[in-house]
């Protein structure tokens, strides 16, 4: 199997029989199709615009006062927003405090884009699992920035953490090892699975939007700021929005339409960036050619030193056919089984 530069792109062949029977949406030996399965919930994006008011009426039940919270240090800039690491006084116990994530604007955010930051940090809220971070609180005092807040993972996003092992990697070939890469796949994969259970779509999964602590526990956030902090990884195709158009389904890109299958294509590209150390994928891809390159089956070329079986189970998830990609859950199994062989070789 010749190794391809991971930049470049290739027409993909089938994947391994043995990984995509395992993976197939019907049964593991494709012996007799399940005829119960659950169709797919398909949502379309909808840009129905709510006005600030709105925004701050929906979060109005996790307002705290500014005054608890203390910005420490700037973590991420943008051209409008920013995230500070944060202290929060408990209210109870002034004498307690925690750390906090803050997401908030500069001066000159425009109304729009405050109330997009308010209304994509609701996305994951009100969930509750290991793998996902929701907000907690939000400051919507008048006269002040609003802020939002979520639970503080030391290590930060996972994007920039991944890009700051590939730096180190040079020096230090120790500093993460596959294994460690597919605990954090598995992570995710485990969240996903559980926000499909739930009907919650995601829409925009990606390394930029997870976030990862020093004992390598990862977690999926929302996409709140993530346009302005990541441009690169955003574009308009003439239609006034910003798309994640490098991490998008074929059926996302061309039909706007998102289900939990259009989740897990974005998972195979997730899991391409965790083990590029944070590359971009289709880099050389012009945005405006994405649908006819996927459309032609090209996809992203097999990592260096990225296991067959791995690209394999990532090949599954770039299926055309929604109903043809494998499950977050058997995509978990799939990857736990790999983690625990890896595990073996050591």
């Amino acid at each position: 199997n010749s190794i391809s530069d991971s930049s470049s792109s290739q027409g993909l062949s089938q994947p391994s029989t043995q990984t995509t029977q395992y993976l197939r949406a019907d049964t593991p030996n494709n012996a007799t199709p399940v005829t119960s399965y659950p169709t797919l919930r398909i949502e379309k994006n909808d840009l129905k615009s709510v006005t600030l008011m709105e925004a701050k009426a929906k979060v109005k039940d996790i307002a705290i006062s500014r005054e608890r919270i203390t910005l420490k240090d700037v973590l991420q800039e943008g051209t409008f927003g920013r995230i500070f690491h944060g202290i929060l006084i408990e209210e109870k116990d002034p004498s307690k405090e925690k750390q906090v994530f803050v997401k908030t604007v500069k001066d000159q955010a425009s109304e729009v884009q405050v109330t997009m930051m308010l209304t994509e940090s609701c996305k994951l809220r009100g969930l509750h699992h290991r793998n996902l971070l929701p907000i907690t609180h939000v400051c919507i005092e008048e006269g002040e920035k609003p802020m939002v807040l979520l639970p503080y993972m030391n290590w930060g996003n996972l994007k920039l953490f991944l890009r700051q092992c590939k730096l180190v990697e040079a020096n230090n070939p120790q500093a993460i090892s596959q294994q460690d890469l597919v605990h954090m796949a598995i992570q995710i994969a485990c969240g996903m699975s559980y926000l499909a259970r739930r009907e919650v779509i995601h829409k925009d999964l990606a390394a930029r939007n997870c976030v990862i602590d020093d004992a390598l526990q990862v977690k999926i956030t929302d996409n709140a700021l993530s346009r302005d902090l990541f441009p690169m990884d955003y574009h308009c195709l003439g239609d006034n929005e910003n798309r994640p158009v490098r991490w998008m389904a074929l059926e996302s890109l061309v039909n706007n339409e998102f289900s939990s299958a259009s989740d897990v294509w974005a998972f195979g590209v997730t899991l391409w960036e965790l083990m590029t150390l944070g590359q971009t994928p289709y880099v050389d891809i012009d945005p405006f050619e994405m649908a006819a390159y996927l459309k032609d089956g090209y996809r992203i070329a097999q990592p260096i030193n990225c296991p067959d079986e791995l690209f394999a189970v990532m090949a599954c998830c770039w299926a055309l056919d929604p109903e043809e990609r494998p499950k977050f859950q058997q995509l978990v199994q799939c990857l736990t089984e790999f983690h625990a062989a890896l595990g073996a070789y050591v």
